[in-house]
């Protein structure tokens, strides 16, 4: 297959999906997937007329994506902006669509990213951000399983590990991403939780609502990010707050230890401080140490070193960030901060310019240049 071929039409098609109604993010999504298609297909069926195949392609894939995205909203318009306390509504059949989109059949990263595709309405580029990947990666990903269960009969109901990690993957994208989905994580979670006693899912609906609680005091005027140590804890909602901790006290008496569980803990603990300097970082770091052991993710390695920069000291911090891959996302931005409060304020203001040109969000990298530009400008010793 001629590659260099598809790298010329690319445009032409993003082009003609736009003259069709397509805004450019959605095209360029569309084409991906209509590319990594013809990766697969034309070596043993080569078109007549390529670009007009990936139009064509394009422009099914496109429909595809806008009809699930208006499925997408018309759930999230039955929710209100502020997910109720108390039990969830009946189930309706986007939770069976989430188990049956972790299909025995597939890994469970790839079911997770189908799920977040098919059902949780990301993008492609969403999905690859949350997985560390190159978007194009992720398309191939998506696109083999969705090859692996057309010729499979939904059903199997899939494993319950995938359908909470899927769950936490969309509540994360809506609580900080472009798409608000947070309200609808949550609502599902609910359900989820009113039809099994598995700590892990008690943990996971705790940590969503001790997260959410927080929702109202996480960015300023015209969309300005808030760090977590200078917001605003009196906005913060207290009735969120109290029933993600009583749900969270119940999951953890049954001891019976899981990931969302210690990360539950450690938003309590953030949650239970009157000021981000009563905030207990000893107990955090025992907490990170806890989930490093459930987990061994780097960026739990990466959380943990600024944690210990608080609770221990910024050369403690700096020690404990020299053990994670500086390739990881943030990890300019957490090593700048502890080189600031280590009073190395030449490399720290470098440390956040770096980190703002790599940022994945607006805010954020407003945020980080911001940040670069005070420490620029603060005293030297």
């Amino acid at each position: 297959m001629d590659e260099a071929l598809l790298r010329t039409l690319t445009p032409a098609v993003i082009g003609v999906l736009g003259r069709r109604g397509a805004d450019f993010a959605a095209a360029e999504d569309a084409v991906q997937e209509a590319l990594v298609e013809a990766l697969r297909a034309w070596p043993d069926d080569p078109p007549r007329d390529p670009k007009g195949w990936l139009v064509t392609v394009a422009w099914r894939k496109f429909l595809d994506a806008a009809r699930a995205d208006a499925s997408r909203r018309d759930r999230e318009m039955r929710v209100e902006d502020e997910p109720p306390p108390g039990p969830g509504r009946a189930v309706d059949d986007t939770l069976q669509l989430y188990f049956l989109c972790a299909h025995p059949s597939l890994t469970p990263a790839s079911a997770v990213a189908l799920t977040l595709r098919a059902v949780g309405g990301l993008t492609t580029r969403q999905i690859a951000r949350a997985y560390l990947v190159p978007e194009a990666t992720m398309a191939q990903r998506i696109s083999r399983a969705k090859r692996t269960v057309s010729s499979v009969r939904f059903d199997q109901a899939g494993d319950l590990a995938t359908v909470l990690r899927v769950l936490y993957l969309v509540f994360n994208e809506g609580y900080g991403g472009d798409v608000d989905l947070a309200a609808e994580a949550i609502r599902l979670t609910r359900q989820l939780a009113g039809l099994t006693d598995e700590p892990e899912v008690a943990g996971l609906l705790a940590l969503m609502l001790l997260h959410h609680a927080r929702r109202a005091s996480r960015t300023g005027a015209g969309g300005r990010l808030v760090p977590l140590a200078e917001q605003d804890r009196s906005r913060w909602d207290t009735g969120l707050i109290a029933e993600g901790v009583t749900i969270l006290q119940a999951a953890l008496a049954r001891d019976r230890l899981g990931e969302y569980q210690a990360q539950a803990a450690i938003a309590a603990l953030h949650a239970d401080a009157q000021a981000a300097c009563e905030t207990d970082w000893v107990q955090i770091v025992e907490w990170y140490d806890e989930l490093l052991l459930l987990t061994g993710s780097p960026v739990v390695r990466l959380n943990r070193a600024v944690a210990v920069g608080e609770a221990d000291g910024p050369q403690a911090g700096l020690a404990a960030l020299a053990e994670v891959s500086p390739g990881l996302p943030r990890y300019a931005a957490a090593r700048a901060y502890l080189l600031e409060r280590a009073g190395d304020l030449e490399q720290a203001a470098e440390l956040y310019a770096e980190a703002s040109r790599a940022a994945t969000s607006v805010p954020e990298r407003d945020h980080l240049t911001r940040e670069a530009a005070r420490v620029r400008q603060l005293p030297r010793p």
